[in-house]
């Protein structure tokens, strides 16, 4: 099992207004929370790769196991009484 990075936490004080009103504006557009766009902003200023929590891991792993494709396609069967 592989252990979990530990998260650090920051404290930022003294943000001028127009810093703050800059930042959640670029966030909202986004889409994003504050804090997953500033920790996005000051991974890419970095140019630290960042591991996301993802299955990219598994892209290209995949082996076929026809017993497992027989049983999907089992479950994959309309039973026509069960659809009057």
């Amino acid at each position: 099992m592989r252990r979990q990075s530990r998260s650090i936490q920051y404290t930022i004080r003294g943000v001028p207004p127009e810093v703050d009103s800059a930042l959640r504006g670029r966030a909202a557009r986004r889409k994003q929370s504050l804090n997953q766009f500033i920790v996005d902003e000051l991974t890419k200023a970095t140019g630290v790769r960042r591991r996301r929590a993802d299955f990219s891991d598994l892209v290209g792993r995949w082996t076929a196991d026809p017993a497992f494709d027989e049983i999907l396609a089992a479950q994959r069967q309309i039973d026509p009484d069960k659809w009057k």
